[in-house]
């Protein structure tokens, strides 16, 4: 049922539509919300007008907010997909996150599953889509898709934390997750990050940068802002970690090999409901005082072959940074083996 009493009808010159079709009338009903409260609400902030017709909705008005309407609604239908609940907060912060009009409507999980069956390996992003170049980075992405734990183990410049990025702010713009949280041990200042001139942001921002540089690679620089001011995208060294429990969210841990043994156990743990974790590292690059166990090591032996985790390793051949940076690789690997 349409709800043109809430809005005035459109402007005969933008008199066009877009339909979108939806499999399953029972989540349907969900997402248009009792008495079409929820069509209602995207109507009044977008200013267009929502037809349903059976099992389409129909979205008439200017080209750019039918896109971005279009967007909104696959992504409330991915969260109900994924067996969450859409309310009106929901809606509102979908409206504030799909700010970009005319950007193309983010991919639900099927619908990523359907590519994957296709040979199409891709991350559709707010700013960019992203495709992995190598076989390692594919197999990788589609880990990161399928398993609720994932790990990227190889050299700098592989796409490890890249890619894991990539389909967290996916996964975020898609509804199936709340929020992302990235973090990195602080190892150079010992996590003693009190002895740091500055506040806190001040103190961890060297550390982050990293994980600043590929947020901002996928997703205007205002909607970054507003998300961390929401706290819809949090980065934060791996010793604030402890005593949480990340439910719906996306969660990274780069520069893992710098995590003791204990650090892994805490962080691993706190995988909530809902959830999807990526820890990457590189075993060449522990800068652990000596004597002290890596936590990447070890979680590599202790979790092999658990069900629900999976290990993607990532070579020379895989960089994607400059070419030198790979013969670099390949120059340090040689002599490891050499004087090992």
């Amino acid at each position: 049922m349409g709800i043109s009493a809430l809005t005035p009808p459109p402007h005969p010159e933008d008199h066009h539509e877009t339909l979108l079709e939806f499999s399953n009338n029972r989540l349907l009903i969900d997402l248009c919300g009792e008495f079409d409260r929820n069509l209602a609400q995207i109507e009044h902030q977008l200013g267009i007008h929502i037809l349903r017709r059976g099992n389409q909705l129909a979205l008439v008005g200017p080209s750019g907010q039918r896109g971005q309407a279009a967007a909104i609604l696959q992504t409330l239908y991915g969260r109900l997909e994924a067996g969450r609940a859409v309310d009106a907060g929901e809606i509102d912060a979908v409206i504030r996150l799909t700010g970009e009009a005319g950007t193309p409507a983010p991919v639900s999980l099927d619908e990523q599953l359907e590519l994957f069956a296709q040979g199409r390996i891709e991350i559709r992003t707010r700013k960019k889509q992203v495709e992995p170049r190598t076989e390692a980075q594919k197999a990788y992405v589609k880990n990161l898709f399928l398993n609720e734990l994932a790990f990227g183990i190889g050299p700098a410049g592989t796409g490890k934390t890249y890619l894991a990025v990539a389909v967290g702010v996916t996964m975020l713009i898609g509804g199936h997750v709340d929020k992302i949280v990235l973090s990195r041990p602080a190892v150079e200042a010992g996590e003693r990050l009190g002895f740091l001139p500055g506040d806190m942001k001040e103190k961890v921002d060297p550390y982050m940068q990293p994980l600043y540089d590929a947020l901002n690679d996928f997703l205007p620089a205002k909607q970054v802002e507003k998300l961390m001011a929401e706290k819809r995208i949090e980065i934060a060294p791996l010793a604030f970690m402890r005593g949480r429990t990340l439910s719906n969210a996306f969660v990274v841990l780069d520069e893992a090999q710098n995590a003791t043994t204990m650090q892994m156990k805490m962080f691993l743990t706190r995988l909530g409901e809902g959830s999807r974790m990526v820890i990457t590292g590189d075993r060449t690059q522990i800068d652990l005082p000596r004597g002290t166990a890596s936590g990447l090591v070890d979680a590599e032996r202790i979790l092999d072959g658990i069900k629900g985790v999976s290990f993607n390793y990532f070579t020379a051949k895989d960089v994607v940074r400059h070419p030198l940076v790979a013969r670099i690789i390949e120059a340090y690997d040689r002599d490891d083996g050499a004087t090992g």
